[in-house]
């Protein structure tokens, strides 16, 4: 039997496992136990593994809910975070092993046994791509951003279905509705590998925001975007200057549902 922790952080959901030991998970296993009738379902799987590097305190791999090796995600990243400082593995703050690299978390406030707010480190790899119908960047993982109005009436799944799969994006991309508002921007996004509309996206609402920086033209400065999902609300924090980024952060709730063990 294996333990497993659910975990979500504003609602995208994710099975997370202890696998200091090594063990191997197929990916139909993986497909299975993230299935939302014959499994416990999630949008993703997460392992914790012995870290590789003398500077970090453990490693992340993660896994789409097709069971394919994937890139990086946010919400699973502070979902780790707060999973690690569980296990008693890190303290408040921490450095992990990602897809893309070292990443910095920390820890900002414990509401309770099972309720964290957490800060994760971001980055933004290489330039924004402008095209006429929106924008594409990589986060750790590829976003296409576009703007809306009346964000409630778009079809995310059959908008969300053609842009990821447009020739434009040969290995895909995660694609995200924005709709501006007064207080920052409220985001709907359709993932890559779960193939289907997620309640909110770390990598997404930090794409979502960079992008809407370079639309309001902000002075150069520390700078903070509200974002509010389906699942809930995020706050991205960033140095812009000269329309550079830099000292990205995702913040937002991550929340310990529920855990239990499941055959191998």
């Amino acid at each position: 039997m294996i333990k497993f922790y659910k975990f979500h952080g504003a609602g995208n959901d994710f099975i997370l496992v202890d696998n200091r030991s090594g063990r191997t998970f197929s990916k139909e296993w993986i497909a299975k136990i993230c299935h939302r009738r014959f499994g416990i379902g999630a949008d993703g799987f997460i392992t914790l593994s012995e870290p590789t590097l003398t500077e970090s305190s453990f490693s992340m791999q993660y896994y789409n809910s097709d069971g394919n090796l994937a890139s990086l995600c946010g919400n699973g990243s502070r979902c780790i975070t707060a999973f690690a400082h569980h296990l008693g593995i890190s303290d408040q703050c921490t450095r992990f092993e990602a897809f893309d690299g070292i990443h910095t978390a920390r820890i900002i406030e414990q509401n309770s046994a099972t309720e964290w707010e957490i800060e994760i480190e971001m980055r933004l790899n290489g330039p924004v791509q402008t095209y006429e119908d929106g924008y594409f960047l990589d986060t750790g993982s590829p976003h296409f951003v576009q703007f809306v109005k009346n964000i409630e009436e778009i079809d995310v799944y059959e908008r969300g279905k053609q842009l990821r799969h447009d020739s434009r994006f040969p290995n895909g991309c995660n694609v995200n509705f924005v709709e501006i508002r007064n207080s920052g921007i409220f985001v709907r996004t359709y993932e890559r590998g779960v193939e289907d509309e997620t309640l909110s996206c770390g990598t997404g609402v930090t794409a979502s925001a960079i992008v809407y920086a370079k639309k309001q033209t902000f002075h150069n400065g520390e700078i903070e975007v509200p974002v509010a999902t389906r699942g809930g609300d995020f706050s991205i924090r960033f140095t812009y200057r000269d329309d550079y980024f830099s000292k990205l952060k995702l913040i937002g709730p991550v929340t310990l549902a529920f855990y239990g063990e499941i055959q191998s």
